[in-house]
């Protein structure tokens, strides 16, 4: 075969091609499904799903001591396969069924009606739809990550039978109803429904578990020994690549929350990966000028605050603003990791309360300020500063509120269950590998 006939058979395969994928465009419940729009949603929901597994479970597992890696990985993988069970079953209908302001129904309870045809809109100015199907495995993954980025502050020393029941029950009560108000169609307390900017999870994902971490990790108690004994890292090659999946990952947790492929999404990238990277070298520079020695632990805790403080802004920004969160985001997760941690004595051990709370609510905050299209930004937020401000501020109170009384409310519940929330000293000082799973992370 020649070349010229070569290529002329490549471009009617693509011609047949493209005309499949209009025919199948054409089919559903009376809408276009823009393929372009789904093929990435697909591409975002695996990358999600990515930041949990294997990405938050290494980051997480090499913060810890040898001892306790597969307990940490154990967390994750189980919480990931809980989570989303929960999801099909109801937790997708009390999210985004119609209900009430507070939480929705049952009616898509084990995706009753949402068949091969059901769509939902993206959040662009043309009408375009994706399958609801993609939607429904998308916002899975935020279902997922969200408890799972919890275990950070309470692991070495609670009960795994604990850690499972409170994360189901705490996705229940505090998860769903967060998301039904910001996402789903409901409205919080003197709020109007979809007056709240939070594009991927400030509020729904970071500051809720946030707060929740901060109530368990008081309520399990410190781990034998902290403040007191230096307790390191035992692998921060892992914790270094958790990172970066983490990083990675984190473009489908933005980007994709537009529902689109379009010029949003890729601004979203970009103000994505600028924070992490501002707040990444901003507090490396902080614990060199400290400590006269940067370390990787600290940029790489930077850049995951960079990325928390970013996610409910990144569809409101530009660049500068995206500079501004980054910088801010890692002095403020720095100071409450260093200072306010140690001040209180409250043993968040791989500092959740630090990083995703303060971050998640840096960024819920600044978007009013920095997303406005009247202030000097380059921000694309349809709104105007001041009222947005207190509309975020008053979201993030309820969130705080509301968090912090059911979170208090389940680990009480769960600890009278399971009888105490935390391991005995003698396992705790042995290792939750050997003592709640049997194995052991590495051979001698």
């Amino acid at each position: 075969m020649t070349i010229r006939k070569f290529r002329n058979s490549i471009t009617a395969l693509l011609f047949f091609l493209a005309s499949l994928g209009t025919a199948a465009a054409a089919e559903g419940d009376g809408v276009d499904i823009d393929t372009g729009h789904t093929a990435w949603i697909i591409v975002a929901t695996a990358l999600v799903l990515f930041m949990t597994i294997p990405g938050l479970s290494l980051f997480y597992a090499g913060l810890v001591r040898g001892r306790n890696v597969l307990s940490v990985l154990m967390h994750c993988f189980t919480i990931t396969c809980v989570m989303t069970i929960l999801w099909l079953a109801f937790g997708y209908s009390m999210a985004f069924d119609a209900g009430n302001n507070f939480i929705g129904g049952f009616g898509k309870a084990f995706l009753n009606g949402v068949g091969l045809d059901a769509t939902v809109e993206t959040f662009t100015s043309g009408g375009q739809h994706i399958p609801e199907l993609i939607f429904y495995a998308f916002q899975m993954t935020f279902f997922i990550i969200t408890p799972a980025l919890m275990v950070g502050a309470f692991v070495e020393r609670m009960k795994f039978s604990a850690m499972l029941l409170f994360t189901t029950l705490w996705a229940i009560l505090v998860y769903l109803p967060i998301c039904h108000m910001v996402w789903g169609g409901g409205a919080m307390p003197g709020i109007e429904s979809g007056a709240i900017v939070d594009h991927a999870g400030g509020i729904v994902v970071h500051i809720t578990a946030g707060i929740g971490a901060l109530v368990a990790c008081i309520l399990v108690g410190k781990r034998n020994g902290w403040p007191d004994a230096q307790i390191t890292p035992h692998n921060l090659p892992m914790t270094v690549t958790g990172t970066a999946m983490l990083w990675v990952g984190w473009f489908g947790f933005n980007a994709g929350s537009g529902l689109a492929a379009d010029g949003n999404a890729a601004l979203t990238l970009i103000v994505t990966h600028t924070s992490a990277a501002t707040a990444a070298f901003v507090w490396m520079l902080i614990e060199w000028l400290k400590f006269g020695k940067p370390s990787m632990l600290g940029a790489a805790t930077g850049s995951i605050a960079g990325l928390a403080a970013i996610t409910p802004a990144s569809g409101a920004l530009g660049p500068l603003g995206a500079l501004i969160i980054g910088t801010t985001s890692a002095i403020l997760c720095w100071f409450f990791c260093a200072i306010i941690k140690m001040k209180f004595k409250y043993d968040d051990s791989l500092d959740v309360v630090g990083v995703h709370g303060v971050g998640g609510l840096v960024g819920t905050l600044l978007v009013a300020i920095l997303g406005a299209q009247a202030m000097p930004f380059g921000g694309i937020g349809e709104f105007e500063a001041g009222s947005q401000f207190v509309t975020q501020a008053l979201a993030s109170v309820i969130t705080i509120v509301w968090t912090l009384v059911v979170s208090f409310a389940i680990l009480k519940i769960v600890g009278m269950i399971t009888g105490g929330l935390r391991v005995s000293e003698t396992e705790e000082n042995e290792g939750l590998d050997l003592a709640s799973h049997g194995e052991t992370g590495y051979s001698d």
